[in-house]
């Protein structure tokens, strides 16, 4: 060893740390021979943990503070090293200073579609993404289960794994919520939390704790948000007719104010729309309206040997009449009226009627 290296390590008694880098989670502090002297300083900053190795155990560990290194603050390194009435001489032993600060805005997403079985849609194909922060919540985990010997870790030599943990659990929690496709999007709080509880054991098995995770879109396939789109195009349109009945109106007065007048070309516009839109409602499911009161062309219901019959229309009725089964006094009904009333009192029978003889006196 040089007798400059030889003065700057008896110079040296000031452990610590500046980290300029953003992604590093672990370093550990250089020293020749890894030699310490007796009452150096550690200064551990905030943010930050310091873990004592002794011959590849694991020893004391510092959080945030400064310390002189005696055999009273380093109980555990004392005893490895059969230290019972204290120290002179330097000792061996690797430092490793631990970042427990926040990296955030680490991206997550689906490498590929998450087959979700929907009451609507049947099965359907999803994909989502978002981000998560993480930090080291036990640091003495964190060194046994991820570092090793390496000299300094970074957050992209374990990134990977965290982001297929993350994916894997959220396919799982999509799967087993039963949420609507269509009801995904206002779920996305809810689906965070239960992401964060199912992986928080597995992060804790690493040493490290995610701290938030957020959903910042989950997609539909093209098919289903083509749905959606119609769906919500129905909904603005509302009532079709009344929908029509209006762009009619409209066309006419841009016809209007054309100066071709109504004979010109903004007539023919405002046609061409009313015609579209009368297509558009004949294409609607028709709806057959109730038969008129009184109109003797409708079907009416008869009370016949004491129950009720029908509908019958004008032909089963006279039918009835000739028969000696429907007579005057007969009780009948028909959409529209509010209760049962006799034949002679319906106008629309009364020429049906009349064309019965009285009956042969006795």
């Amino acid at each position: 060893m040089g007798l400059w290296n030889k003065l700057t390590n008896e110079l040296i008694d000031i452990i610590q740390w500046t980290d300029d880098t953003s992604d590093t989670m672990l370093y550990r502090f250089y020293r020749p021979d890894n030699e310490i002297k007796n009452g150096a300083k550690l200064v551990v900053r905030e943010g930050q943990a310091a873990a004592f190795v002794n011959e590849g155990q694991l020893a004391d560990v510092f959080f945030p503070g400064t310390y002189t290194l005696t055999t009273q603050n380093i109980p555990i390194l004392s005893k490895l090293r059969g230290w019972k009435y204290g120290f002179d001489s330097p000792f061996k032993a690797e430092v490793y200073f631990v970042s427990t600060r926040l990296f955030t805005d680490r991206k997550w997403g689906t490498p590929n579609p998450i087959m979700l079985r929907d009451a609507e849609f049947g099965m359907v194909r999803l994909r989502a993404f978002g981000t998560f922060a993480v930090r080291v919540k036990y640091p003495p985990v964190f060194l046994r289960e991820l570092v090793g010997t390496n000299a300094r870790f970074t957050l992209d030599d374990i990134e990977g794994q965290l982001r297929d943990l993350v994916t894997t659990r959220f396919s799982d929690a999509v799967g087993g919520s039963k949420i609507a496709a269509l009801d995904l999007a206002g779920q996305y709080g809810q689906l965070a939390d239960l992401v964060t509880g199912k992986i928080q054991p597995e992060f804790a098995s690493f040493g490290l704790e995610i701290v938030k995770l957020l959903i910042e879109n989950i997609s539909l396939p093209p098919e289903v948000e083509a749905a959606m789109d119609k769906r919500t195009s129905m909904g603005v349109i509302g009532d079709l007719k009344a929908y029509s009945q209006y762009q009619t109106g409209n066309a006419i007065g841009d016809a209007a104010n054309n100066p071709g007048g109504l004979a010109g070309a903004g007539l023919g516009a405002g046609f061409a729309v009313a015609q579209q839109m009368g297509q558009a409602m004949n294409a609607a499911p028709n709806v057959t309206p109730p038969p008129i009161p009184g109109n003797a062309s409708a079907s009416f219901f008869a009370v016949i040997d004491g129950k009720q019959a029908g509908p019958f229309d004008p032909a089963q009725l006279q039918q009835n009449l000739a028969a000696g089964k429907f007579t005057p006094g007969t009780l009948v009904w028909q959409p529209g009226m509010e209760q049962w009333i006799a034949a002679s009192k319906v106008p629309a029978l009364a020429s049906m009627l009349a064309s019965v003889p009285p009956p042969i006196p006795k």
